[in-house]
């Protein structure tokens, strides 16, 4: 399987280069594999497509402020570093720019001193693992000294960061937002509960791999990246009740997809644990645990288009996006959303 197979074109005046006006008036494309059907409506109608004994999954991870530009501790010389993976605490992977500034035993200091990056090692991909040194409370410096990173595709910040957020983030740890769940509102989740639909929640922390791009064309030859996730004794209660019931699990983006679907046994049954996942979902994956999935439009040739390729079909997904470019939908981060029912294999 080459990963040409999951390309398509593209204008670069869809990528989305702000949020809608209000979350959950940004339009929904609706696919059913199974009918083979494309419907066209406005994201809070989701709720339409939900039913009592539901269960819908969000990721609870928020975004921290991971990039930060400071100085060369001896000449000066800028250095730029965007943190990837808490190692324990004060050691963290990160990336760097530019890389030939970053040598072990290289210092850094960012804002006014708060906060200094010691290079221990370089590891694979390039990247750095760095020991930071500051007084008090890591988060609390951070917030200091860094900003929300932002998707490459984006070239605009917004008036307010708070809507690259979930309404509902909670657990500080990602690079990157789960923009799935950027569409709901508080009002929507709870209408959607008063229809008697759960709502339960994982965490898994979303590192900038998520961005990186298939470069073998053998797409079996590509190596994940791996992400931390929680899941709870009681999230995975409520996702178990809920299938022995007969209701469907609905996973709210691609990074809940990649928890459930770690933990389920081949029987679909959860259990609770913390750890890291590096799965990749790709057409020819059984799906153990979800019956569907909200998500956005994903860059062609991503791990992210194989992953509901898998759900829905490769073909059906390329013909939905022709369908979306033809109707001039948002794509990527501040982009439109999709719910997939899943198909029946």
């Amino acid at each position: 399987m080459k990963k040409s197979d999951f390309t398509y074109n593209l204008p670069e005046e869809l990528i989305a280069q702000r949020p809608s006006e209000k979350r959950d008036m940004s339009r929904l494309m609706v696919l059913d594999p199974v009918e083979n059907t494309i419907e066209h409506k406005v994201f809070h109608e989701i709720e339409d497509y939900l039913k009592e004994g539901d269960c819908l999954v969000v990721n609870d991870t928020r975004v921290i402020p991971a990039r930060m530009y400071g100085k060369r501790k001896d000449t000066g010389g800028n250095i730029e570093i965007v943190l990837l993976k808490n190692l324990d605490d004060n050691r963290w992977e990160v990336l760097t720019k530019p890389g030939r500034r970053a040598t072990p035993g290289r210092r850094f200091v960012f804002g006014n001193g708060e906060l200094e990056a010691i290079v221990k090692e370089i590891v694979e991909d390039g990247n750095r693992i760095v020991e930071f040194v500051y007084e008090g409370i890591f988060e609390e410096v951070l917030d200091k000294v860094g900003v929300v990173p932002l998707p490459p595709y984006i070239n605009e910040t917004p008036d307010d960061m708070e809507r690259y957020q979930t309404v509902y983030s909670k657990i500080k740890g990602s690079s990157a937002a789960p923009t799935a769940g950027l569409h709901f509102t508080e009002e929507l989740l709870e209408r959607i509960k008063s229809k008697g639909v759960t709502v339960a929640k994982v965490t898994l922390h979303i590192g900038l791999g998520t961005f990186r791009p298939v470069k073998s064309d053998n797409i079996l030859d590509h190596i994940m990246h791996s992400e931390y996730y929680e899941i709870s004794t009681e999230t995975a209660d409520i996702i178990n009740e809920t299938k022995r019931q007969g209701g469907r699990v609905i996973s709210v983006g691609t990074t809940s997809t990649r928890v459930l679907e770690s933990v389920a046994d081949d029987s679909g049954v959860l259990k609770a644990g913390c750890g890291e996942t590096d799965i990749f979902i790709y057409p020819g994956y059984g799906f153990k645990c979800i019956d569907g999935l909200i998500t956005n439009f994903h860059l062609p040739e991503s791990t992210l288009m194989m992953l509901v390729s898998a759900l829905a079909g490769r073909e059906f997904i390329l013909k939905a996006y022709e369908e979306a470019v033809a109707q001039r939908y948002r794509f990527f981060s501040f982009g439109d959303a999709m719910f997939i029912k899943r198909r029946k294999v």
